[in-house]
């Protein structure tokens, strides 16, 4: 097999594929006959913003790892609708389990941007408290996520927190890649059997790392769902109006009793699955200027400038707002100190533990052995 073989792409965006969606990437609203979105000026403007601050904050996670600062990073480049559409959708009820790539999603849901950066400067454990803010760590077992977000809506449902407006929801993101795990295809069982209120968010960005789509199933990810007993629905995840749209459905739906849904949000990865990737190995480059024509930021200022909603005022605004945050970031993340080395014993039983707490003793000695050479 030749270099130019072994770079088997996936089909071109858009090509054959069903999708909901209601804006195009020309930024032409269009209708579809089962979702629909009522924002007003200000609301699409705020999706906006969200949209650039939240590419802005990542694109400067990644040059922190470049530079040394981080260990590694996972951009969300190309995903921002659909993180961003989804996670306005969520209700401040609803609870959502992240994989390690949901960055749009946290910043939704009003956690600290810098919560994830010491994770991967890996001089914390990323210790935003889940139940506060409604939302998982992050979790790097591809696919665990989904069985931890059933538990938890099997518990909501044991609780007797669904029938009404005011009931609870799950949400579980997950890539393709994810959907080939059997922790994956386990939780689809148990979410249908016992009917719980959760949605499986997988975020198809058309590449198991290296693996393109069509190497991992043979008909279309949103499909599967019917076989497992619930409904799927294929949306366009660079169209944030969609992606907002299917997702409140489905966690109305699942609130009010109606059990689990899948949607596979239609996207793509711009970058490296990981900053320790070179997707140059595995893609070529006319695919990614396919995907960069559907760019999820520019189809949405298209629009605003077509219904007169924005001008150029406001989206220099809008740059400027998302630059400064990024040097905040940049200067906090660089202030972040150093952990105290037993700290990696601390929190590791709710309790205390004397198993622990001896084995806290013995490394500090040991580390305070090498005190008199100056080493940390």
């Amino acid at each position: 097999m030749t270099r130019a073989e072994s770079k088997r792409s996936a089909p071109p965006p858009g090509a054959d594929v069903d999708f909901v969606q209601l804006l195009t990437p020309d930024g032409e609203r269009v209708t579809h006959p089962d979702y629909s979105v009522d924002f007003d000026a200000d609301e699409l403007r705020g999706l906006y913003r969200d949209l650039v601050t939240v590419r802005k904050l990542d694109a400067e996670a990644t040059a922190l790892q470049r530079q040394g600062e981080l260990g590694i990073w996972a951009s969300l480049l190309g995903q921002e609708a659909a993180q961003v559409g989804s996670g306005r959708a969520l209700r401040p009820q609803d609870m959502a389990f992240p994989t390690y790539r949901e960055h749009g999603v946290l910043y939704c849901r009003g956690i600290d941007p810098i919560m994830p950066l010491g994770l991967f400067r890996g001089v914390d454990q990323g210790g935003w408290d889940p139940i506060a803010n409604k939302f998982g760590i992050y979790t790097i077992v591809i696919g665990a996520q989904t069985l931890h977000a059933t538990g938890y809506a099997m518990g909501i449902n044991k609780d007797g927190k669904v029938g009404t407006d005011e009931g609870e929801a799950v949400i579980a993101y997950f890539g393709d890649g994810a959907t080939s795990q059997g922790d994956v295809n386990e939780s689809f069982i148990f979410a249908s059997v016992y009917n719980a209120p959760v949605v499986f968010f997988c975020q198809n960005n058309q590449y198991a790392i290296s693996e393109p789509l069509q190497r991992q199933t043979r008909v279309p990810l949103y499909q599967r769902a019917s076989g497992f007993g619930f409904p799927g629905v294929r949306v366009d995840g660079n169209d944030v109006l969609a992606s907002y749209a299917v997702t409140r459905a489905a966690l109305d739906n699942a609130r009010h009793g109606q059990g689990p849904t899948l949607i596979e949000a239609y996207t793509y990865r711009m970058g490296a699955h990981t900053t320790s990737d070179d997707p140059t190995r595995y893609r070529v480059a006319s695919e990614v200027e396919e995907w960069q024509a559907k760019d999820p930021i520019a189809r949405v200022r298209k629009l605003l400038e077509r219904e007169g909603l924005a001008d150029d005022e406001f989206f220099a605004s809008v740059d400027a707002d998302a630059r400064t945050e990024a040097v905040k970031l940049r200067e906090r993340v660089l202030a972040l100190p150093d952990p105290d080395p037993t700290e990696m014993f601390a929190n590791v039983y709710p309790n205390g533990s004397h198993e622990i707490d001896a084995q806290r003793e013995q490394f500090a000695a040991y580390h305070a052995s090498f005190a008199h050479e100056g080493g940390h």
